[in-house]
């Protein structure tokens, strides 16, 4: 999953992506509004960890949120924020906001809103796959083959997770090489490895190439 987090406040900042990258979600950092508009088309992010008060103003947050639903934006968007009234609560849900969270707050309480809105979104359908001999434990992010647990990396994993999170569904290369290695410059070459890598660890029949893509299989 690909997170974007829009906050100005370095020491908050750093905990936050580091948490993220632990849970092996893809995090890109934005420290204002600009920059957070610029990284929206690169990443394409699945949710937003969205600062209200930001460089361009202390309502930054909210008109950012409101332009991105205005031009249909569909991921999730988490305000943080220190403005706690319910004026500013219902406002920012209001303008598009999903959650709102006051600071301070703990790292475990950002989290679990992190894994509810992303369930909630439709982004993870369910907490757990199961299909044949796999196991996906969305959550968790742990994997596992025949009841034993298998290590992945973490683009292992990313792209693993986007097949099953829909497992109906057939995948186009351009899309997966979008949605799970942005910006690589090996092309389709690099998507054919990993699904190779995929197939090592957990059977040939775990992802089924198809005319035009890929879909889960098992």
């Amino acid at each position: 999953m690909r997170i974007l987090l829009v906050e100005d406040s370095t020491d908050l900042a750093g905990p936050l992506v580091a948490l993220l990258r632990r849970e092996r979600y893809e995090v890109e950092w934005a420290d204002s509004m600009a920059q957070a508009q610029k990284l929206i088309d690169e990443l394409e992010p699945d949710l937003i960890a969205l600062d209200v008060m930001l460089p361009e103003g202390d309502d930054a947050g909210f008109r950012l949120a409101k332009q991105l639903r205005r031009e249909g934006f569909g991921g999730a968007i988490l305000f943080l924020t220190a403005r706690d009234t319910v004026e500013d609560r219902v406002l920012g849900l209001d303008l598009g906001g999903d959650d709102y969270l006051v600071k301070p707050f703990s790292l475990e309480e950002f989290l679990a809103r992190i894994r509810a809105l992303l369930r909630r979104g439709g982004t993870v359908r369910q907490n757990i796959l199961e299909r044949g001999p796999l196991r996906v434990e969305f959550d968790s992010r742990k994997v596992y083959w025949n009841q034993r647990p298998v290590s992945l990396s973490d683009k292992e994993f990313a792209l693993l997770e986007r097949l099953a999170m829909y497992p109906e569904r057939i995948f186009g290369v351009d899309e997966l090489l979008s949605k799970v290695f942005p910006n690589t410059e090996s092309g389709h070459r690099i998507l054919r490895v990993y699904v190779h890598r995929l197939r090592e660890k957990l059977g040939e029949n775990v992802i089924v190439t198809l005319p035009g893509g890929y879909t889960l299989g098992v």
